[in-house]
């Protein structure tokens, strides 16, 4: 059998979500071609010549990209076999099976794939089987076939200087249950950790294919503090000129303080970080398991350590307001973060995606209205409209200056805000001697800009 595996758009990196299971089907004698869409063309030979197709959909903007494509195959190659895989597949399984999809499968069904393209034409697709344990030790990720790693999102040095960059996963889910993550109905506060060997060992390829820094894709890297110690320094010793980022949970900063230096030391550069608000009652409301002053002292230490902290938030929910918009300004200016802030950040607003937590609490239900098969969410509006105007000139002035420092975008949010409260504008961001290391595509998954990618 031949089989087609599909991305639309995985943050910038090279995906891994093409190359782990295209290790499984070809060592299983299965003919594999991988096109990642967000950097190839898909031509229409290649769809009407595959006899199995699967989409990855690992967030909701790669779930959104999808649609066209579906559409396209059905039309070019009704009998092949089609498949919808990713954390974002089984929680929009209706839409997909409306568009095609025979077979929805988990973010680990790699041995369920693989024996749909070996002819089992019933494998896999378990409505709300908890994922774990399905991807087998020691079959490791294939890239061959895919863009190299120069084509995808690199790391821009505080020089200016570029490194090619490659990524990977130490561990697959998350132990915490945050309202707003996509990964929680999928995994349930359930994590399993990868094996070392098999993260060094897709390293390595991409080592070999140039790669200068990893970034490491888990929604929580200190999940498994010890797995994730013993791997950066096996890492650090294969390869000790190589650096690395991580994401890390506010909490885990603070109760496993005692590992920063040994990330540093290991070539850890920066640490993301889902801080979303600096509003104490948001953070409870989203569940995040953290407070403003936590993430002022995770700070502190990350400074301390010598590891750059680089937060992600979302800026616009139903509970923001002009003057909590403003906080947030002010707070990244005063804890001098603004050029440790992708601008996009923000601009994001709040994702409210199928079967998300986010519907246990009244004040959402109370602002969603019926979910939109075209956007795949369930929309709402604020009940300030200032709110939501501002978020559309936010969306504006983030979008003009995609090439613009960080700096002047913050600047000109910050103007925007302030007239629209009747503050008078803030005085100019002074700007620091030394950029922070960033990647060229700066991005997280768990909330998106309206239309972003589309």
């Amino acid at each position: 059998m031949r089989a087609l595996l599909i991305s639309t758009y995985d943050l910038g990196r090279q995906p891994l979500g093409l190359a782990s299971p295209a290790g499984r089907l070809r060592r299983a004698g299965v003919d594999v071609e991988c096109v990642d869409t967000s950097r190839q063309p898909l031509e229409d030979a290649q769809i009407a010549g595959a006899a199995l197709i699967a989409f990855y959909l690992p967030m909701h903007t790669a779930t959104r990209l999808a649609g066209p494509l579906l559409d396209r195959v059905r039309q070019l190659n009704p009998d092949a076999t089609v498949v919808a895989y990713g954390l974002y597949a089984p929680l929009n399984r209706q839409w997909l099976n409306d568009r095609g999809v025979r077979h929805v499968l988990g973010p680990e069904d790699e041995a369920a794939l693989a024996a749909l393209a070996c002819g089992a034409d019933g494998a896999g697709d378990e409505e709300g089987a908890p994922p774990g344990g399905r991807r087998a030790a020691g079959v490791r990720p294939d890239r061959s076939g895919l863009p190299p790693l120069a084509e995808y999102a690199a790391l821009q040095m505080p020089d200016g200087t570029r490194r090619v960059a490659g990524s990977t996963d130490a561990t697959r889910g998350c132990k915490h249950l945050c309202r707003h993550c996509p990964i929680v109905p999928v995994y349930h506060g359930r994590f399993r950790a990868i094996a070392i060997h098999d993260v060094i060992a897709d390293v390595h390829a991409q080592v070999a294919q140039g790669a200068q820094h990893i970034s490491f894709g888990d929604p929580d890297f200190l999940n498994g503090p010890t797995h994730a110690r013993r791997l950066v320094e096996q890492l650090h010793d294969a390869f000790p000129s190589l650096t690395y980022d991580v994401t890390i949970k506010i909490s885990h900063l603070l109760q496993h303080r005692h590992l920063l230096p040994m990330l540093r030391e290991t070539g850890c550069l920066f640490i993301t970080s889902a801080v979303e608000s600096v509003d104490d009652a948001v953070l409870e409301k989203l569940r995040k398991g953290h407070t403003r002053k936590d993430f002022e002292q995770a700070l502190t230490l990350c400074r301390e350590a010598g590891v750059t902290l680089s937060p992600t938030f979302v800026a616009f929910t139903p509970w923001t307001t002009p003057g909590s918009y403003l906080d947030l300004l002010d707070a990244i200016r005063a804890l001098d973060l603004v050029e440790q802030v992708a601008p996009i950040q923000l601009a994001i607003r709040l994702l409210v995606t199928a079967e998300s937590p986010l519907l246990e609490l009244d004040d959402v239900r109370a602002v969603v209205g019926s979910f939109d098969a075209g956007s795949l969410t369930w929309p709402w509006l604020h009940g300030d409209s200032v709110v939501d105007a501002l978020h559309r000139d936010v969306t504006r002035i983030v979008a003009a200056g995609a090439s613009t420092p960080r700096a002047d975008v913050f600047a000109a949010i910050a103007e925007r805000a302030c007239a629209l409260v009747g503050r008078p504008a803030p005085p100019p961001v002074k700007r620091r001697g030394v950029r922070p290391p960033m990647l060229t595509e700066p991005w997280y998954c768990c909330a998106e800009p309206v239309e972003s990618h589309l």
